[in-house]
């Protein structure tokens, strides 16, 4: 098992790194969300979706 370990070390570092990246920017994103930015970082008035993402009380 250690043999495994240590000849998969750097792969296992990687896949570490790769998942604390994802797990900072979908805790950006959620963060963003609550305080009311939206998550392409632009406005709603010229969005397609306009009313597909939020309440029309939002827009107000």
């Amino acid at each position: 098992m250690l043999a495994w370990i240590m000849g998969n070390l750097a792969t296992i570092l990687i896949c570490i790194i790769l998942a604390a990246v994802v797990a900072l920017i979908i805790t950006g994103v959620v963060k963003g969300k609550k305080k009311g930015r939206s998550s392409c970082g632009c406005g709603c008035s010229n969005c397609p979706m306009n009313g597909s993402c939020h309440s029309h009380s939002d827009h107000l």
